[in-house]
């Protein structure tokens, strides 16, 4: 989500990438999606691809929108980052026009244990800004971007894990379930969103299962570091590359699968913004927004 003029713009996943629209949180307007077709290279890169992008992440830098999204083949790392850009979010002004920047980086089965998806841009202290990603099979990563953030910068294929399931070094996968695919094991975490807030970047991520309704048991994790590249740890000192991880919301009797978070300042409060399962409306899944707080030790924790 973006505040753009008084407007606050959500992206989604959906065909095109979903785009809604506010002005008050409460009531939303469905928008034209970012394309109407798929990038000639995202049918390249992903055969499969149909034009249903993934959980795109929006960022605002040196003078236009940055929209990071994914392409992918369900169930599999054969997956892409790309990015779009745009200087306004006003579909009104004549300068919109959604710019395709093509590939910022790509996972391949049997040569990555990563999966390019869900992305998320961080800036530190000094300037410098970095991608984060992941879902599944090694956890989730990190690399830096250049300058103009539409390139990655180093080795691709040895890339530093910021948060994992597996609870340390040579341990196990947990196991997965009958639906999960067989080479990304159980290490069901995934949707990374960093934070800064005061003296610390929070990472917030997702653990267990999305996207089976009211049986989802998707939950949110949120662990913190001194610097944006980490190492993150929770409440107690483990690390979570090494299966660590503060739980901040879990499932209850009416939402199921509360997750896929990312978190904002709006006119000076702090918003949490996600989706869940709705067991009042037959498994809708829905857009949710909670207000956050911030505890007496710096931890986050949900207002409403």
């Amino acid at each position: 989500m973006a505040k753009h003029k008084g407007t606050y713009y959500l992206f989604a996943t959906g065909r095109g990438i979903a785009v809604w629209s506010s002005t008050d949180l409460t009531e939303w307007k469905r928008e034209s999606p970012v394309f109407n077709a798929p990038p000639a290279w995202t049918i390249a890169a992903v055969p499969t691809f149909k034009g249903h992008f993934w959980a795109p992440d929006i960022s605002y830098h040196n003078g236009q929108y940055y929209l990071y999204y994914s392409v992918s083949a369900f169930g599999k790392n054969t997956s892409c980052i790309g990015l779009a850009t745009n200087v306004t979010l006003d579909p009104e002004d004549p300068r919109f026009e959604w710019k395709d920047r093509g590939k910022i980086i790509q996972s391949y089965p049997g040569i990555t244990n990563w999966n390019a998806i869900d992305p998320n841009v961080v800036e530190d202290d000094a300037g410098t800004a970095y991608l984060s990603f992941g879902s599944f099979w090694g956890g989730l990563k990190m690399i830096q971007l250049a300058p103009n953030r539409m390139a990655v910068v180093g080795d691709t294929l040895q890339l530093p894990t910021i948060a994992s399931r597996i609870a340390g070094s040579g341990a196990s996968n947990p196991p997965a379930t009958a639906a999960n695919p067989k080479d990304a094991g159980g290490n069901a975490i995934e949707a990374p969103f960093i934070f800064k807030k005061k003296d610390y970047y929070y990472l917030f991520a997702s653990i267990d299962y999305c996207c089976k309704g009211l049986e989802s048991t998707y939950k949110m994790i949120v662990g913190r570091s001194t610097q944006a590249t980490g190492p993150y740890v929770d409440d107690h000192g483990t690390p979570l590359a090494s299966g660590g991880g503060k739980l901040l919301l879990a499932g209850d009797e009416r939402w199921q699968g509360v997750g896929h978070n990312s978190v904002y300042t709006f006119d000076g409060e702090d918003y949490l913004i996600f989706h869940g399962y709705d067991g009042d409306d037959n498994g809708v899944s829905k857009l949710r927004i909670a207000r956050l707080a911030w505890d007496e030790h710096g931890w986050p924790e949900l207002i409403n």
